[in-house]
Parts: structure tokens; C-alpha cells; sequence
């Protein structure tokens, strides 16, 4: 296992939006649970419970992780944004169970969950893992996946033979309310550089975006569902911060600022605003089942 596991799960560099802290308490307080039906959608179907043994990659701030391990299946996580790991320490490690804490202070959380920054530690404690998971969807920023075919690689030979592993994945744009103002950062970031594509900007999800990831890492499709994950704020200064928060601005933020994106995101909100000033965004997020 190489330490770029999931080095290049991310969507941008993070140095284009605000603080690295600020971002990712903004993705752990406000963003990360509109992904929970997707979470609880794909546990369902498997069956997630005392018998499973989970690697989550780019387990972000550690949502869907908590999710499994109140179900009793032994987790380990990784990503490489040491922010939101930290929160995910948080969450899912009493303090006397955190790496850092004496091992006489151990407690069985320590033994529930793991979370790694890379990849090299990821072997499974006894028996292999036998689910995989990457919970952050691709196929709304260009090139999102590059990463993930050689993190999948690297990870496979960590599971049991036969093991599962989920890709998830964007909707259709015409079932995501969400595009349309993706499409806006999109436009700031291709007016600003007019001679070239915008790194990291974003493109239209296409049908096949997770079955192509599916056979460039060797695995085998066995099934696939879709899940309503509506974006609801309390209001648009929450809508901003939260959709930020994801990554998928940062091309229009290298391109411009982040208070004209913010701006120009807020503008773009208008439509999705109810009466009582929260915004709500349907959405549709795709989950293909794989076997290795």
C-alpha cells in the first residue's frame, strides 16, 4: 500500500478557498449530511452490521464511518486532509482512545475504528476487509477520478477475495438542482481564463462515469441504485459555506476570489430559496456496487 492511497480523492487544492480549518468545519457541520441518505441507502443493501469489516476511502470527516460503526461493523478510514480527519477523530474516538493516548488508556472505540492520513497503515487488524467504500461522489469536476483508479488498486489487495467495494457518483444533472449552480462557478472560471480549460472546473456527470472507474480498476458490477440527497440550508449564507466547503468551487476561485464566487453563488441560489429564507436543492446521487 503506497501513501497516496487517496491523496488525489480531493477535488483542488484547498489552499483556494478559505482557512484549511474553517473549510473543513464547514463541510463537517453543514455539508457532509446531506450525503446521509446515500450512506444509509448503500448500509441497507449490504446488510452493514457486526460482521462487516470497512475501508472507507476518503472518509472525509468521518460521517458515513459513525454511520457504520453504530451498526457495529469495524471501520478504518482514510484521507489525507488532516482537518477533517481531525474531526473525524473526534467523532469517532473517545480522547482515550485516540492514537496519541497511552495504550493502557485504550478503550474498544480504538478497536472499532482506525483513521489513517495515508494508505501505508490501511492492512486490516485480523481479517481482511470485506467492503470498500468511496463516499465522495465523482462526475461533476474534470479529471475527479483520476485519483481513485489507482487508490482502488491499492486497496483491493487489502480485501477478501470477493469483497465489495461502492463507487458513488453525481446524478444526471437534469435530477440535480445542485448543477445549475455549479454551472455558474463553471462559467467564472472559464471567462477568467478564456485561452485555457479550467483545472478541476466543472462538467456535466455522464452515464457511465462509475462503470468506467469500475473497469480501469478491475472490478466486476453487481448491481447499482439511485438516492434522493436534497441540499437543504437554513439559509443562504449556510448554503454558500457549506457548498464551498466541497471543493468543487475552488477552479472559480483560483480563476476570480472567493467573495466574487460567493457572490455570484449567492445570486445563483435565488431560484432555490423558500419563503422562510431556507434553501432547498433535490438532487440525485448514483452508488454502483462492485466485486473484486
Amino acid at each position: 500500500m503506497t501513501p497516496t492511497l487517496v491523496r488525489n480523492l480531493r477535488h483542488a487544492d484547498s489552499s483556494a478557498a478559505a482557512g484549511a480549518g474553517t473549510r473543513a468545519r464547514d463541510w463537517a457541520e453543514i455539508q457532509e449530511r446531506m450525503l446521509a441518505p446515500l450512506h444509509e441507502a448503500v448500509y441497507d443493501r449490504l446488510e452493514v452490521g457486526a460482521a462487516t469489516r470497512m475501508l472507507s476511502l476518503g472518509c472525509g470527516s468521518g460521517l458515513a464511518m459513525l454511520v457504520a460503526a453504530a451498526r457495529g461493523a469495524q471501520v478504518t478510514g482514510v484521507d489525507s486532509d488532516r482537518e477533517r480527519l481531525a474531526l473525524a477523530r473526534a467523532r469517532l474516538l473517545p480522547e482515550a482512545d485516540r492514537e496519541e493516548a497511552p495504550a493502557h488508556l485504550a478503550g474498544p472505540a480504538r478497536r472499532r475504528a482506525r483513521l489513517l492520513e495515508d494508505g501505508a497503515s490501511a492492512g486490516a487488524e485480523g481479517a481482511p476487509y470485506d467492503l470498500i467504500t468511496v463516499f465522495e461522489p465523482i462526475g461533476c469536476v474534470a479529471g475527479d477520478s483520476e485519483g481513485l483508479v489507482p487508490a482502488l488498486e491499492s486497496a483491493v489487495p487489502l480485501a477478501a477475495r470477493g469483497a465489495t467495494v461502492v463507487l458513488t457518483g453525481w446524478g444526471p444533472p437534469e435530477r440535480c438542482a445542485t448543477a445549475e449552480v455549479l454551472r455558474v462557478a463553471a462559467r467564472m472560471a472559464e471567462s477568467a481564463r478564456p485561452s485555457r480549460t479550467a483545472e478541476g472546473g466543472w462538467r456535466p456527470t455522464l452515464r457511465d462515469d462509475l462503470e468506467d472507474v469500475a473497469a480501469r480498476a478491475g472490478l466486476k458490477p453487481d448491481g447499482s441504485g439511485r438516492v434522493s440527497c436534497p441540499f437543504g440550508y437554513a439559509d443562504v449564507n449556510s448554503a454558500v459555506r457549506g457548498l464551498l466547503s466541497t471543493g468543487l468551487f475552488d477552479a472559480a476561485v483560483r480563476a476570480t476570489d472567493r467573495s466574487q464566487v460567493e457572490k455570484e453563488v449567492a445570486e445563483a441560489l435565488h431560484p432555490y430559496r423558500r419563503q422562510d429564507g431556507t434553501v432547498w436543492m433535490p438532487n440525485v446521487f448514483r452508488y454502483l456496487v462492485c466485486v473484486t
